[in-house]
């Protein structure tokens, strides 16, 4: 009896510390929307840890990774620019409105190119895991504008943009 009284106090003491607003590192949190699904969770999680945020969420980096998760993975105005142009961290809270999970399956599978965009990490993922990543980005919903189309190598940025031209070092 007393260790049933002991353990109903731990899950006592643990609710009215999430409930006063503990203080949990913003990843560690977990959204409601999250038990409806679990892999909404493991999502979360994997966009954290694979660095998603890094470029398609503003300020991330700036941050310290503390942007607000209501904030992230809303594209970006600053561009990468190399040999192949500039492109844009994509809006991907607004693409995966427009796209099922089957159709991002499939465009993980087979694109490629989209400097940056590490393609080929996320077919190094699980179907489990790129389904979760897929959830977690569409249970966040629409918001933010679409990021600027891309540019060609001959035109200048009219925004921020890191450059990612490749250099070799004199002899």
């Amino acid at each position: 009896m007393s260790r049933l009284r002991t353990s109903s106090a731990i899950v006592a003491g643990l609710l009215l510390a999430l409930l006063a607003g503990s203080s949990m590192p913003t990843i560690a949190k977990a959204p409601l929307f999250a038990r409806a699904d679990p892999l909404i969770a493991r999502g979360r999680y994997l966009v954290a840890f694979g660095g998603c945020n890094d470029c398609h969420t503003p300020g991330w980096r700036e941050s310290d990774g503390s942007v607000p998760v209501a904030r992230w993975m809303m594209g970006s105005s600053t561009g990468y620019r190399g040999p192949w142009g500039t492109s844009y961290p994509p809006n991907v809270r607004l693409e995966f409105q427009q796209v099922s999970e089957t159709q991002w399956l499939f465009m993980v599978s087979t694109r490629g190119g989209h400097w940056p965009m590490v393609w080929h990490d996320l077919r190094a993922l699980t179907t489990t895991d790129r389904r979760a990543i897929y959830r977690f980005i569409k249970s966040l919903g629409p918001a933010g504008v679409p990021a600027p189309e891309p540019l060609p190598p001959s035109v200048e940025p009219k925004t921020p943009y890191f450059d990612v031209f490749p250099h070799t070092p004199p002899n």
